[in-house]
This record gives C-alpha cells, structure tokens and sequence, in this order.
C-alpha cells in the first residue's frame, strides 16, 4: 500500500538529508507517528501538494516550471545526458538522438554559425530550424536567421534536456514542424565547481558554476570559455598555400534567480550573454555572432488552479565575411563584408490550467512573437575597397492562443486534443543595393502580408499491460518563413543563392503510431511515421556561372545559380527505434533511426521532383555502453550517418560516416574528478561539404581531452 504524499521546504529537506539522498525525488519519514513519502522539490518534478494537514508541512516552496502535461504520454520523447566534463558541447550530445541533425555535419567550433539549423525526421530543405530550441519555455531560434546559436547553451546549468519528437504540440507552436528541443535550467541545488579541459590543437574549454539556495529562492551564476587554434577544414589533398587552419573563440555566462512570492507563486529571472568568433579556414572567412536574453517566468503551483506567465527579450548580432579561393587554392580574393545583422526577438506566453481533477487536464494559453532585423553588407571588392553596399531586412509578428485536453476514461487509456490558431504578419521588407559614394542601384520595398495559420494534434495512448504501451497521434504545425529566407542573398564559395520576398509559410500534416516496452532494467520503443511538408522552402538550383543572375549578381565559372523557394513538398517517412538495458553499473544504449524522404516539385523546381532534399541522410545509428563504478565511469559511444546529398540536384554526394567517442573518468576524492576522453577517435573523414568545383570540407577529425573538474 502506498504510503500517503509529504510536501515539505527545501530548507526542512536539507537539514534531515545529508548529501547521498541529495538529488532523489523521494523518501520515506516518520512523522507524528505516521509514515510519509517525502515528495522533494527539484528541477525536473515540480512538487505538488496534497491534502495532508497543514501543520505538518513546515512551508512550501514552489520550484520549476509546471508539471508535465498528461499529454506527454501520446509523444515520442527522448531524454539526453550531458557529460560532466568541461569540454561537452550541447550539440554533439544531441547528436546521439537518431534521426536529429544539423544542416551540416560539422559542429559549432568550425562551422559557419548560419549553417546550423536543427531538425528531425529528415524535414529538412535549407538551413532553418524546423525543429525548435526552447530554454525554459523561451524560443531559441536566431530572430533574424532561424539557426541556433549552439555555444552560448555551454555556460547553463541544465538540469534536463528533453526531444519530443513530432509535429502539432500547440503550446509550443509556430516552427515546430520536425518536434521541440526543451532545455531546462538547474535550480534547487548549492553547488559550487568548475572544470578546465584542454585538448588537440592547444584547444581548452574551460566552465564555472556558483550556485546557492537560499532560505526561499535560488541564485546562480555560471560562465564558460572555449578556444583553440582548429583544424584545416579542407581535405589534405586538395589543399593549396591560402589554406589554413581555423581557430575558434567562445565565451559565454549565464545568471538566474528564483524568489517565492507566496506559498505557491514563484519569480524566475533569467539573463544571459554569449560570445562566438570563428574562422573558416582562408583568409576573409571569419564570423562573428553575439547576443543577450532576458527573461521573466511566474509559475503558479497551486492546489486548485496552475498558471505560468512568460516574457521574453532577444538581442543578436552577427557579422560575416566570404572570400573567393582561386582554383588552385593559393589565393584568395574578399567578395562579401556582412558587417552587422542586428536583430530582436521579443515574446509573451500565458498558460493556465483549471482544476479538473486527475482524470482530466484542461491547457488554456496566448502567445506573441516578433521578430525584427536587417542584414549591413558590402561587396563589388577591388582589393579590400568595397565598390557596393545593400541593406535588407524587415519584421514578423505572430499571435496566437491554444487549448489542450486531456482525458483518462481509464486506467489504461489515455486521450488527448489540442488546437491553436496563430495570425501572422509579414512588415517592412526591405532591400536596397547602392554604389558606395554613388548612385542608388535598386530601392525595393515589399509589400505587408498577413494570415492565419492552424496547428493541432490529437492522440491516444493505451496501456495494454504493466510493461506495454501503444500510442498514436496525428498532426499539422507550420512554419513562417525567416527574414534571411524572404530578404537576404548568401554567397558559400562561387556558390550564391538570392532571396525571396514571396515565400509562403511551410504547412506540415503528418502522423505516427509507436509502441513502447518497459519493464525496469529494459526499456525499448519504436515509433514509424509519416509527414508531408507542403511548400518547403529549399534552395532550388536555377543556373550555372560563368553569368550574371538576378537577385545575387556575377556568379564565377564553376559556381552554381539558386533561389529559395517553396517546393510542392517534402515527404518523409521512416522508423525510429530506442532501447536501454541497465545492468546496475553498466548500462546499454542503442537508437536507430530510417528516414525516407522524397521532393515533389514543379515549375522551375521539376528537375528536383523524386529527389533527397539536401543534407538529409537515409539511415541514422547511435550505439554506447556506460559503466560506472564508486570512482571509475567508463563510456564508449558509436555514431553512424549514411551518405547524403550536398545540394538539392543529389549531384554531389557526401559519404557516409561512422565515429567512435570514448571517455575514462576518475574520482580522486569526492570533489575532484579527472577525465581522458576522445572524439572520432578513429580519424573518420566526416564530409561536412562540397562545393561547386569538388573541394571536400571535413569535420571534426581525432581530438583528445584531458579534463579536470572539482566540485565543493
């Protein structure tokens, strides 16, 4: 018989409970002469009260954001661990999840910034997200470009990080076409520690976290710094005097305080600020993105009502220059100075949740999102003297409001439905092109659009046995297009792709049905799906250069003409597959993912019809073994993606890459702990690129780290 439900304060908690049960969601206590499980507030499982007398609990303090919804139980989530060590990036742990990938495969230390969108289940197209990044309810995605600033996460306290997978969830809304990345901040926990790694190539990351909880609240602060001298991203044997190799700096902190303001309403304030320079290998080929968020969460927890009040301010800067190799690779000749995209994102949310009991959960909420910006460039280069300046840019709004029910007419069964409308507006577009001290060559301003688009989802999970679940749902969700989509041309080598103002939003409809296994030690789930992503947005090839192509200009021998512009769809269906096995020490896990994914076109765009989009791989694997002892863990992980498509006419393939990652921890005392780890041990040439003439770009090769962290 289940014993009756606690809630007691983290300050009673933490003078009963010394540091082993530190971290454990419940134990059991004798009070009063009665047993009681204690039900601890923490980061991941927000406490809940109960209907126990008052006098037994000494005071209630609210942490994290609301619980879960009942709903979860009809989505394919997926949980990702984040090493200890210092020099673990956010972005090569989500690369264990089958199936999740970014528009290259090259990671944040040497790929352009504008390269990394993230998405799922090979929805794909050009390098917007399509999948969204939130840091605690807030949308991470760049304002102006939609891809994801991944080194500014390395300096956060994460207690979770969650992939719900899937399209349709109507509180996260617009954008979330391929499912969510759902990153949430530690709090609850005094800590103080840090960690220095330093690796290949005189590379060292190093991070500090200072954490203290107070008599009611939490305040942290923490910060991190990466750097390295890199590695020549050009395969060597294609390699000419004008390449080098490409160094990387990164800096970023983080500081967060949560305060009770009454028994069940708490204050959470956020701020944080980031860093990222990079160099992609030649000369003029250096990057550079900064920004700055602030945000403000209520949460509510009470023991009738739950509500959870969001607003949310983005600051983003980014600055970009191209140069053109020559064929033989010994010179290189400035083409484009992208000197500032200043942009901002700004964003309120409201949820609330009646009290229906636990046969029954009822979601309400509103949301607002804007996003403003404009890209400052120069080019026509003579030398180092721009001959030619354009600025281009505009904003979005959308607005919308959602509702969620979920109902248990069962034990067993679970249903669920959710819709959400959202108005969209489209404002300002602007591009204008000038000769610098000259005449004003083109001055366009483009017209305001508007309209409404639907996101909804309905499914049903069903608990067949103890051990077995199956569930189903179906979906739609769409996408506005960005700014950099609708405004902006891009230049990657003799390669240029112009913009397109007329762009229409991606709308998605798709479906799944997956079946899960869990007896304890064994957990084991797969899921098939299928999508069809109307209007995608891809950069359709319209021409080869020698020429001079509207929208981009001159375009060199050798380089490739495209347009973005929005295919007839994406169809992609497929199988994923998880499983752990946990073994007490030693724990196993494997993933495997299937994506079919076909374009239908027209048009213009016809000669793409039956092909791959771009950068989608067909087969997705991940397998590691974990072991850990009193003061030993040991790791191995293997990861395999199968030959992709560089660009949209599958004319240029980049094959397939398996990589091995190993690591060996060890802790001298409880608060000091060494660490040798290696990426790619194996030395994979993993393609990152082609470009129009042949040159191979590589990722990451062997890199290895010594880290050392303490923890006070």
């Amino acid at each position: 018989m289940a014993l009756p439900l606690l809630a007691i304060s983290m300050p009673a908690f933490a003078q009963e409970c010394d540091a082993e049960c530190q971290g454990v969601l419940e134990y059991e206590r004798e009070q009063g002469g009665k047993a009681y499980r204690i039900a601890i507030p923490n980061e991941i499982s927000p406490i809940s009260i109960t209907n126990e007398p008052i006098d037994l609990i000494e005071m209630i303090i609210v942490k994290g954001k609301l619980p879960e919804a009942k709903s979860d139980i009809t989505e394919t989530i997926t949980s990702v661990r984040l090493s200890e060590g210092a020099g673990e990036r956010l972005e090569n742990a989500l690369s264990s999840v089958p199936g999740l990938q970014q528009f290259r495969r090259s990671d944040a230390r040497s790929a352009n910034p504008t390269s990394q969108g993230v998405t799922l289940r090979g929805l794909g197209g050009n390098a917007s997200s399509r999948a969204v990044l939130v840091l605690d309810d807030v949308p991470q995605a760049d304002p102006f470009g939609g891809w994801v600033s991944w080194p500014g996460y390395d300096a956060l306290n994460l207690a979770s990080i969650r992939v719900r997978k899937g399209a349709g969830l109507v509180s996260t809304g617009p954008g979330a076409l391929a499912g969510t990345i759902e990153l949430d901040s530690l709090q609850n926990q005094d800590k103080l520690g840090g960690g220095i790694a330093y690796g290949s190539r005189k590379s060292a990351h190093a991070k500090v976290a200072v954490m203290r909880r107070l008599d009611e609240g939490t305040f942290s602060i923490s910060g991190s710094y990466a750097r390295g001298d890199g590695f020549i991203p050009v395969i060597e044997s294609q390699r000419g005097r004008a390449d080098r190799a490409a160094p990387y700096e990164q800096a970023g902190i983080a500081i967060r305080a949560v305060a009770p303001l009454s028994v069940n309403t708490e204050l959470q304030a956020s701020l944080r600020a980031f860093t990222d320079e990079r160099d992609r290998g030649f000369d003029f080929s250096d990057n550079q993105n900064s920004g700055a968020d602030a945000s403000v969460r209520i949460v509510n927890h009470g023991d009738v009502w739950n509500w959870s009040a969001l607003g949310y301010l983005q600051l983003r800067d980014f600055a970009n220059r191209f140069g053109a190799v020559a064929n033989d690779r010994n010179s290189v000749a400035l083409t484009l100075d992208q000197y500032s995209v200043p942009s901002t994102g700004l964003g309120a949310r409201f949820e609330l949740r009646p009290p229906l009991g636990d046969e029954m959960e009822l979601r309400v909420g509103g949301e607002w999102r804007r996003t403003a910006g404009e890209t400052k460039e120069n080019f026509f280069f003579t030398g180092t003297v721009p001959g030619r300046s354009r600025t281009a840019g505009g904003s979005t709004d959308t607005f919308g409001g959602f509702i969620e029910a979920t109902l248990k007419p069962s034990d067993n069964l679970t249903l669920s439905a959710g819709g959400r409308a959202d108005h969209w507006r489209i404002a300002g577009g602007f591009r204008k092109e000038v000769n610098i001290g000259g005449t004003v060559r083109s001055d366009d301003k483009f017209a305001d659009r508007s309209g409404w688009e639907a996101t909804g989802r309905a499914g049903i999970a069903f608990q067949a046995t103890d051990t077995v679940k199956l569930r189903t749902a179906a979906y739609v969700g769409w996408r506005l297009p960005t700014l950099n989509e609708l405004y902006r041309p891009f230049r990657v080598g003799a390669d240029a792709t112009a913009a397109n103002e007329l762009l229409s939003p991606e709308r998605l409809k798709g479906a799944e049905v997956g079946a899960e296994y869990n007896a304890g030690d064994l957990k084991l789930s797969a899921t098939g799906f299928v999508n069809r992503l109307g209007g995608a947005i891809a950069n359709v090839t319209l021409g080869q250069g020698l020429g001079i192509f509207p929208g981009v200009g001159f375009v060199a021998a050798g380089g490739t003409y495209r347009q973005r512009q929005n295919l007839d769809a994406i169809d992609s269906k497929g199988v994923e597959l998880d499983g752990s096995y946990d073994l007490g020490i030693v724990t196993l896990r494997a993933g495997y993912a299937f994506v079919d994914a076909k374009v239908t076109a027209s048009g213009p765009a016809v000669t793409l019809q039956g092909l791959r989009p771009a950068q989608v791989a067909r087969h997705f694997a991940s397998a590691g073994l974990e072991y850990s002892g009193d003061a030993l863990d040991m790791g191995a992980n293997m990861r395999y993606t199968s030959r992709q498509f560089e660009d949209d006419a599958n004319l240029r393939a980049l094959r397939s890459a398996p990589t091995f990652d190993a690591n060996a921890a060890y802790r001298i005392t409880d608060k000091i702990r060494i660490e040798l780890r290696g990426e790619n041990l194996t030395n994979t040439q993993v393609q990152a690129g082609i470009s129009g003439n042949g040159v191979i770009e590589r990722a990451t090769p062997r890199t290895i780290w010594f880290d050392v962290s303490l923890q006070l």
